[in-house]
């Protein structure tokens, strides 16, 4: 039951009654009536204010304008609101970008600090060490008086030593000999031996396809690399330690320690941006290429380049290590594949691929080492019989250049990818496509690799993907924490973690932490 204000006739906001008269007021009506006449509105007896008892009640609901009450009125009161809203969502947006903006220049400014501090902290070092050296000197040429020094004599005996430099070779293959091949035949045997041995059972401490769902990024490490030519293009692991290698834009080779976290050392010579790395698994040996039509073998102790090769007249696109740790394989634009020694850093043969227009994309070696795999820019996958140096098989169905190819370590299948947005997985038993994995639009990929089981492919492009290998060829876990598209990705031992590098200057490591 609504309340009526005696006077008004209205419903009250502020409804009192009148101890005198019984009769309900609204409060400020009633007030302003006692203040200018003293008495009830009704009766006409003396009011005060003391007199005047409030009533509590529920809060009356003001029905609507009669402006709001129509269509019209309606949907322009919604249209208000949005643009309300959008307003709102536009300043939020606007802020997000100018924090964003902030953020990567303070970071920028970290970087460069580090990099200043790390500068500045070297050459303190090597003045504390210069004087070191210094002050016995200086304190025993204090001791002794001053004689005129010798000049300088040269004699038969010892001949004036020049300084070493380094000898750019145009290599002429010098041909396969019997001790050559009886070895790689001799791997052969040896690698399929043991591959049958450890059968297609999963081995003991690889982790589940479950498991490696719960993988996420456990470490970034960026400015490995020059940040004026940004990117980081290639990556490899050293097998026998917790080492990473990494090629860059900038035209150097980082090898970088993941449990020390810092830079072991940084490897300079090549004269364009380094595109493939690969790191010896028994010694601390880095092969590396590049587009300046050159192979480098390194050593990393000593921090030298023990040969550089000029193999190819074109850029380099391949390397591949031969099983035996002895040789490698490398192929260019130049339609041109080469076998090497990396021992000597002398060319043994090479060959022409005469079938292709514009050069090999790609290369690798099976895991046996008497078979290996190029990709072409005709969109061809080849396999190539050593021995006989000719090819044995072509695995047709992309378009485009090839990108990537990589056997298994079962040497049952081959993994391939172009410019296309599919990864196609072939059996080299019965030579033909039993999967094709077909990826996102617009999804380019950079780099194939299987795990030293075979039973999981990494495939990087604008995220990192991991694929268990089976009949289906499930999606196992994917990783979008870098800003730009993934350049490589490699599986650590026994797959504990996966490391991958990108344009964005940082190698990431994921793991189950």
């Amino acid at each position: 039951m609504s309340l009526i204000c005696s006077l008004s006739n209205e419903v009250p906001e502020e409804p009192v009654i009148s101890l005198t008269s019984k009769h309900i007021f609204e409060k400020r009506l009633l007030e302003k009536y006692i203040a200018e006449n003293g008495t009830d509105p009704i009766n006409g007896e003396p009011l005060s204010d003391e007199q005047i008892v409030p009533i509590n009640t529920a809060p009356v609901q003001r029905p609507r304008p009669p402006t709001a009450t129509s269509i019209p009125a309606i949907l322009k009161i919604l249209q208000d609101e949005w643009d309300a809203c959008m307003l709102h969502s536009y300043t939020l947006r606007q802020q997000l970008q100018m924090t964003r903006q902030e953020l990567s220049y303070a970071l920028y400014q970290h970087d460069a600090a580090c990099r200043v501090i790390a500068r500045q902290d070297k050459e303190v070092t090597a003045a504390r060490e210069a004087l070191a050296t210094l002050k016995p000197q200086a304190a025993l040429a204090a001791q002794q008086p001053m004689a005129p020094a010798p000049a300088p004599v040269v004699t038969p005996s010892e001949p004036a030593r020049p300084e070493p430099m380094e000898v750019e070779t145009q290599l002429v293959p010098i041909g396969l000999s019997e001790e050559v091949l009886q070895q790689l035949q001799q791997t052969h045997v040896k690698l399929t031996s043991l591959r049958k041995k450890r059968g297609k059972e999963m081995p003991e401490g690889l982790p589940t396809a479950q498991q490696l769902k719960h993988y996420t990024q456990s470490s970034s490490h960026p400015g490995l690399h020059s940040a004026s030519l940004p990117g980081i293009l290639c990556l490899d692991l050293l097998p026998n330690s917790k080492r990473t290698v990494t090629g860059g834009a900038d035209r150097n080779i980082v090898v970088f320690d993941k449990e020390a976290e810092k830079i072991v050392c940084t490897l300079k010579g090549h004269t364009k941006k380094v595109t493939n790395v690969v790191a010896h698994p028994n010694e601390k040996t880095i092969i590396s290429a590049s587009p300046d039509s050159h192979v480098r073998i390194w050593d990393i102790e000593g921090e030298t380049c023990k040969h550089t090769l000029r193999i190819h007249d074109g850029p380099v696109t391949g390397l591949s290590l031969h099983p035996t740790g002895d040789y490698m394989l490398s192929c260019s634009a130049d339609q041109h594949w080469g076998f090497s020694d990396i021992g000597t850093g002398k060319l043994l043969c090479k060959v022409a691929d005469q079938s292709v227009s514009h050069g090999l994309t790609c290369c690798q070696f099976h895991p046996d080492g008497l078979i290996f795999g190029t990709g072409t820019s005709d969109s061809l996958v080849k396999i190539w019989d050593f021995k006989e140096q000719k090819s044995a098989a072509n695995f047709p169905g992309h378009s485009g250049p090839i990108s990537a190819i990589a056997f298994s370590e079962n040497g049952y299948y081959l993994a391939t990818s172009a410019d296309d947005e599919v990864v196609k997985l072939w059996d080299l038993r019965k030579l033909r496509n039993f999967k094709t994995i077909s990826l996102d639009d617009k999804y380019t990929v950079r780099g194939l690799t299987f795990d030293n089981s075979g039973h999981y492919l990494a495939v990087a492009g604008p995220d990192v993907r991991v694929y268990q290998i089976s009949k289906q060829c499930d999606l196992v876990v994917t990783w979008d924490a870098h800003t730009q598209d993934s350049t490589d990705v490699r599986f650590g031992p026994d797959v504990n973690y996966v490391a991958s590098v990108s344009n964005d200057r940082t190698l990431k490591f994921y793991s189950a932490n």
